[in-house]
């Protein structure tokens, strides 16, 4: 097994007696040290990883430790520095550590008090290069993720725009087959034909939502103050068409004032509120509720209603891309909706989560900082 490296300290003290002292007695205690006199020729000798600890003297002619120790982390930045100094100069070492030393030492020297505080302070020399690794990684895996979410957006955008094209061919033509040949067409011909053109409005559906999403992360966002409650009324009175002829209670409770970009949130809202809608159809009447919740961090959102319900036991799939609990016989839809409404409150920097029971009703949520 290789040995352990030896900690590496930079000693500099303009009295040349103390300073080869102090070398010679910590290198017998297994550190590998360098001394100097002076401190600009210390501070020339530093480079990125050469050294683990400064050990320098606080009151110096040339340079005193203070911007010795200043002028050697911009050099390192993880070099970890100590400061020797007399009883008299006590508060000036509390400033130096106030200004980046971890610790100082006093004069005349003690051994005993000596190797803890560099026990210590080279522990925390290693943590902070262990940090700057870390950083790193995270750094590149987050570029890397980010230019993954890119190419995956523009490859989805490019497939979604390179479909039209042959789906209105498909949907152009089979119309005009339809009605060139309506007459002699069998009952059973009609009925495929009818599923083509079911099938090509379906991915027309899916097209369009596959763009909106795709759009959602490159749309920059626009944060102002919004009415959420001001919100949610134009969205009800817009979806009255879908609403014609059902008995529906809306139970609305006063929504506040938020900071977000109002064209996104509308999307969120439109989205609950149609899924609401669409998953109380058998109900008679149809009870959907508003209301919101302030909590010390964040305020909470929720739309409630009374339909078919989900089994908790696969509410973490509700929010994914093409996720669907119920089949498309039952209930139309393409399965981005919820994916689109987690991906702009995640934006907002918010959390979306679920609560349901099969035929018992459904509560979506989502939150907002405060």
């Amino acid at each position: 097994m290789a040995d352990t490296p030896l900690v590496k300290i930079l000693i500099v003290d303009d009295e040349a007696a103390q300073m080869k002292a102090l070398c010679s007695t910590l290198k017998s205690h297994g550190y590998e040290t360098t001394g100097f006199v002076s401190a600009q020729a210390a501070l020339a000798v530093i480079e990125e990883g050469k050294f683990d600890l400064l050990l320098t003297d606080l009151m110096m002619p040339e340079m005193n430790g203070i911007a010795l120790l200043q002028a050697a982390r911009e050099k390192d930045v993880n070099l970890v520095g100590v400061i020797m100094t007399g009883e008299g100069t006590i508060a000036t070492a509390v400033e130096a550590m106030k200004s980046g030393a971890f610790d100082y030492i006093l004069k005349p020297f003690r051994l005993s008090a000596i190797l803890p505080v560099l026990d210590r302070a080279f522990a925390v020399q290693q943590l902070r290069m262990k940090n700057a690794i870390l950083e790193q990684r995270v750094h590149e895996r987050t570029a890397e993720l980010e230019a993954a979410n890119k190419e995956l957006e523009a490859f989805s955008y490019s497939v979604s725009h390179d479909l039209r094209t042959p789906l209105r061919h498909i949907e152009g033509f089979a119309g005009m087959l339809g009605k060139s040949a309506q007459a002699t067409l069998s009952e059973k011909d009609r009925r495929y034909l009818n599923l083509i053109m079911d099938s090509t409005g379906l991915m027309s559906r899916l097209i369009d939502d596959l763009l909106d999403f795709s759009r959602t992360n490159r749309t920059e966002m626009r944060r102002i103050e919004v009415d959420l409650q001001e919100l949610l009324e134009k969205i009800i009175l817009e979806l009255q068409p879908e609403t014609e002829g059902r008995n529906i209670v809306w139970k609305k409770s006063p929504l506040p004032l938020v900071q977000g970009d109002p064209s996104l949130l509308r999307q969120v809202f439109s989205n609950l509120l149609v899924n609401a809608l669409k998953y109380s159809r058998s109900r008679n009447p149809a009870e959907i509720e508003t209301g919101c919740r302030i909590e010390p961090k964040e305020t909470v959102i929720f739309v409630r209603d009374n339909g078919v319900g989900f089994d908790m036991r696969y509410a973490d799939k509700l929010f994914g891309v093409f996720q669907r609990l119920h089949r498309k016989e039952e209930f139309e839809g393409t399965g981005i909706g919820l994916a689109n409404v987690r991906r702009i409150i995640a934006r907002h920097g918010g959390r979306t989560w679920a609560e349901g029971k099969l035929d018992n009703g459904a509560t979506f949520y989502f939150s907002l900082p405060r």
